[in-house]
């Protein structure tokens, strides 16, 4: 097993994080128990969380 480097494992966080909060406002919507301004605050997260991986340097 190879170990991964730091920006690597963050790279992989912020991308989960994104599939994450996307996820979590679709099911949170489908059940009735999300208000809109969180709904947004948590789709700010995850679209900063994408943002962040993509400005990453390969």
């Amino acid at each position: 097993m190879e170990k991964k480097s730091f920006k690597e494992i963050v790279s992989t966080v912020m991308k989960a994080l994104t599939l994450a909060m996307g996820v979590a406002v679709v099911v949170l919507s489908c059940m009735g128990n999300l208000e809109a301004q969180t709904a947004s605050t948590m789709l700010g997260i995850g679209l900063a969380c994408a943002g962040i991986s993509m400005l990453e340097k390969k």
